[in-house]
């Protein structure tokens, strides 16, 4: 008798260039600067309804201006109030949380993001699928615009191309996105693909992850297979796009913001293209593996040297370092791939992997002396590259998580923090694991 195989839902994003000629570039021109300006007055509107996220409620205010004074089709003019309202909504859970972030901590900075009415810039529009575009044979997609329908031919990555020619994927509703260095026009795709759902005797291999600026990624896997990837000349590759920059503001000239213009993005661009390089090394290195992450919201908050007035050059340049890159992206992106790979992606707690030995279980801040790269352990004398240990640490957890997976079928990829007791009592857990069976104090 076969078993019965079970098929998990992911969602891949397909990029489609569009080749328009100029006619039709400028009637996109129309449309996507007309659902701009929608964009903003109903977000006015919605702000002087007292900030409303009820998208029904905005609808009905704003429907009918949408369909006269701006020109658009009635499935546009549903698609702003539905993006205005999912915006305020964000918002509003980011004011929730700064206010309860201010309760535990006075000194927690207060959230601004309401305190005006939120403006787009973006020239990104909104298509529902079969309404607002649809897909043609020869590679082509029709879309709506002011004017009515163009028929475009596009390209792309070739799986991609192959997942909507061959109907292998649900598509969902897309957005037409405007690149203002290239004056060019893509069609963003999601699309729900089928994949076996995993099970804890899937993934060949548990791998620990951790992430910070000297090094990016320190990854480990249980058998002690280990990659580094330093993040010195990326960082100082960042670095130069920061100064030029500056450069170019304090001159303020037309060619200064010409060039200004061009180079807007630029560096947004190098930080997810190296974080979406390192990703896939990652899962190239431990293929099928069940990969453990730290949890690591509201790091910045935690981590950040408070900037007061005559602070050095050293802690200012410290700070713009840790608020420029992105290591939610970087987890982010190996979440996204993971799938594709055969590999898993969970979130373990972070305390303390940095300053835990692995070895004897000790747990102390002097473990790292001068939060330096080398970590020696008071107790045992064990001594190791302190983001090894980190993903070492890391990797042990996210084996706990397997084994309880595997024990209850139950499988929990984000740590519960909402619960003291329930936090605390997985610290316990931790701190029996140990990284060689030989110095349990058990056996």
């Amino acid at each position: 008798m076969q078993s019965k195989i079970f098929f998990v839902k992911i969602t891949l994003t397909a990029k489609l260039k569009l080749n328009h000629t100029r006619e039709q570039k400028a009637a996109l021109d129309a449309v996507t600067l007309s659902y701009r300006d929608a964009l903003n007055y109903t977000s006015q509107v919605a702000f002087e309804m007292g900030k409303s996220s009820n998208q029904a409620k905005i609808q009905k205010e704003v429907y009918a201006t949408l369909r006269e004074r701006f020109g658009l089709g009635a499935q546009m003019a549903c698609s702003v109030p539905r993006q205005v309202g999912a915006t305020y909504k964000t918002l509003w859970t980011k004011v929730k949380q700064a206010k309860a972030a201010r309760e535990r901590n006075p000194k927690a900075r207060r959230y601004k993001g309401l305190d005006n009415a939120p403006r787009f810039v973006s020239r990104t529009l909104s298509y529902q699928y079969q309404r607002d575009y649809s897909f043609k044979k020869g590679q082509q997609v029709s879309i709506s615009t002011l004017a009515g329908r163009l028929v475009l031919p596009y390209e792309g990555y070739a799986r991609h191309l192959e997942y909507i020619a061959s109907g292998g994927a649900e598509i969902r509703a897309g957005k037409l996105w405007y690149d203002k260095r290239k004056k060019q026009y893509f069609l963003l795709v999601p699309m729900e693909i089928e994949l076996p759902e995993p099970d804890p005797m899937t993934h060949k291999q548990v791998v620990g992850v951790d992430v910070g600026m000297r090094y990016f990624a320190v990854a480990s896997n249980t058998s002690n297979k280990a990659l580094f990837k330093s993040g010195k000349a990326t960082l100082r590759k960042a670095e130069r796009f920061q100064k030029a920059r500056k450069s170019l503001q304090q001159k303020g000239t037309r060619s200064a913001v010409r060039r200004l213009v061009a180079l807007s993005g630029r560096e947004r661009r190098f930080i997810a293209d190296t974080n979406s390089s390192l990703a896939s090394e990652i899962l190239k290195t431990y293929p099928h593996a069940f990969i453990g992450v730290e949890e690591l919201t509201g790091v910045r908050n935690r981590t950040e040297r408070r900037s007061r007035k005559g602070s050095s050059e050293k802690t200012r340049k410290a700070n713009r370092r840790r608020a420029k890159w992105s290591y939610a992206e970087l987890l982010g992106f190996l979440a996204y791939k993971a799938p594709l790979h055969g590999s898993m992606v969970v979130k373990v707690d972070a305390h303390y992997t940095s300053q835990t030995c692995s070895r004897c279980g000790h747990c102390s801040k002097g473990n790292r002396p001068n939060s330096g790269l080398m970590f020696v352990c008071q107790s045992c004398g064990y001594h190791l590259h302190s983001d090894l240990m980190g993903a070492r640490n890391t990797g042990l957890r996210a084996l706990l998580v397997r084994q309880d997976w595997a024990s209850t079928g139950c499988l929990s990829c984000t740590p519960d923090v909402s619960d003291a007791e329930t936090k605390a009592a997985r610290l316990s857990r931790y701190a029996e694991l140990r990284w060689s069976p030989d110095t349990s104090p058990r056996l």
